[in-house]
């Protein structure tokens, strides 16, 4: 065997060996891959706001109760440190009920009428401002003077009615219709209607992008 023999067998012993190689090499970046933890990019967890929103916006319309949804809002996204929402009544803002609301309620100009706004608070953040026309006629003494005399959230007082809520109208706002802390991404109205399915309420409500975590 000359030496050009020699050179050419060991050129193929050469090559054979990287061709064994190869797919050991292979397999291993494979099962590498396949073990190691996978990185998601940054920010992908974030959920975009106006998904945010449209979370929002289907959870109230589903819930029975706004107070109650912002409450397991406020809790489900740590919006304060006791996830309780209050009401806050302002005063001096009184608004005499148009008559598409009347006609909701089936009242007319002769029929008693009260009227509430309140902004519904989870700590520091407002999470949403009312306006509530209702027939006190058709809730009992008790929760007339509670809702007189407190800011005890409307829902959370005439719970006892079993009420539900019929939604009129809703439209989410993104970006938000207004500025800063005050601008609004969701707004609903809805009628609430007892046992009996008496309509006694009529609210509009404005929730705040403060609602956004």
């Amino acid at each position: 065997m000359g030496p050009s023999d020699r050179h050419d067998r060991l050129r193929r012993w050469q090559a054979a060996s990287l061709l064994a190689a190869a797919p050991i090499a292979s397999l291993s970046a494979a099962d590498a891959g396949a073990t190691a933890p996978l990185q998601a990019p940054p920010g992908q967890q974030r959920i975009a706001p106006a998904a945010l929103v449209e979370q929002l916006h289907q959870r109230v319309l589903a819930g029975p109760s706004a107070t109650g949804t912002l409450e397991s809002w406020c809790a489900e996204h740590g919006l304060a440190e006791q996830a309780r929402v209050r009401a806050v009544r302002v005063h001096g803002q009184d608004k005499a009920a148009p008559a598409d609301v009347l006609k909701a309620l089936g009242a007319d100009a002769d029929t008693p009428l009260r009227y509430r706004r309140v902004q519904l608070v989870c700590g520091s953040r407002v999470l949403s401002e009312a306006d509530n026309w209702y027939l006190p006629g058709r809730l009992s003494a008790a929760m007339n003077q509670v809702l007189d005399s407190s800011d005890e959230p409307f829902g959370r007082v005439v719970g006892p009615l079993g009420f539900q809520r019929q939604t009129l109208a809703d439209q989410t706002f993104w970006p938000p219709r207004g500025d800063g802390d005050h601008g609004v991404i969701l707004e609903v109205r809805a009628l609430l209607r007892d046992r009996q399915q008496q309509a006694f309420s009529y609210v509009i409500e404005s929730y705040s992008v403060q609602a956004l975590p």
